[in-house]
């Protein structure tokens, strides 16, 4: 991922909200949101996309509880092509039952370039968000540590968590501004989707502004002036088309009377302007019950970013 927003038991009937972009480039090869098919017997498993050059993953889920959200660094002279993937960082947190803290001690930053993960541990009963940390390794762009994350809205992109770069500034206010028009517990509260998929168009639209940020308020982190203006939007399409947003992500548990569930919808996006994004979703309780587990909805189109 490269931006992500995530409200932490801000609202009563939508405890965990989060909204992520993922940036890369075009010709890196990926596999959009499924249930990983590949795992050792006895393995976890594990629900995500897949980059398909290094194998690993940037935000993965398991029916465990365990949720991992990866950005990059942007700092390019600190770069080491001999460095481990950073995506093996999310798979490691799903696979270990070890808490926060203990798995970050085992798991020291210098084997890989700078990065933040975002390590969750989900409320079983599914009434809150659970139990959040932000593992970050600056490499010289910040100091490198563990944090807790309490209630509340927080964000990351490729600085320090919470660093105010203008797109992230936007996408918090928009999940602020978006839960803030959302009904807590009315006679919507019914079997149907109605308030879970306005919420959920309400943050893709944020993740899709695609307004560079004031020459004044982009950040020096050492590429050209022209990228840090094409990097600043909240989405991103350079003019050459080959780096971009890639896709989209918006999580939410929603508690509801008939029981909380868990919805996760993921878009793809074309690298062409205007080209419709592709959509796939997943809809599970919370927490699974035993049984299957359902499978990834794929195929639908949803309005282009």
């Amino acid at each position: 991922m490269c931006l992500i927003g995530l409200a932490l038991d801000a609202h009563p009937r939508f405890p965990l909200v989060i909204a992520a972009n993922r940036d890369e480039f075009r010709s890196r090869p990926t596999q959009a949101l499924h249930w990983w098919a590949d795992r050792p017997p006895g393995a976890v498993p594990v629900l995500g996309g897949r980059d398909l050059q290094a194998g690993g993953g940037w935000m993965l889920l398991s029916p465990q509880g365990r949720l991992a959200l990866l950005t990059n660094v942007r700092a390019p002279a600190s770069q080491r092509p001999e460095a481990r993937s950073r995506g093996e960082l999310p798979l490691g947190w799903l696979d270990h039952p070890a808490k926060a803290e203990a798995w970050a001690a085992a798991h020291p930053p210098a084997a890989h370039n700078g990065h933040n993960l975002l390590l969750g541990e989900l409320d079983p009963t599914g009434h809150g968000a659970g139990r959040w940390h932000a593992l970050q390794a600056g490499h010289g762009a910040f100091a490198p540590g563990l944090q807790a994350l309490g209630p509340g809205l927080h964000g990351v992109s490729n600085a320090a968590l919470d660093t105010p770069w203008p797109k992230l500034r936007k996408l918090k206010a928009a999940i602020g501004q978006a839960l803030a028009a959302t009904p807590q517990r009315t006679a919507e509260d019914r079997p149907d989707d109605g308030p879970a998929d306005r919420l959920a168009r309400q943050l893709f639209a944020a993740l899709a502004d695609p307004r560079p940020a004031d020459p004044a308020e982009l950040p020096a982190t050492g590429v050209s002036p022209a990228w840090e203006r094409w990097l600043s939007p909240c989405f991103i399409r350079t003019p050459d088309g080959r780096y971009g947003t890639l896709s989209s992500s918006v999580l939410l548990l929603e508690r509801r009377a008939a029981g909380s569930r868990l919805l996760w919808i993921e878009r793809s996006h074309a690298a062409e302007a205007g080209a419709p994004a592709r959509e796939r979703r997943i809809t599970l309780p919370w927490p699974p019950g035993p049984g299957a587990l359902p499978a990834v909805e794929d195929g639908a189109e949803a309005a282009a970013a």
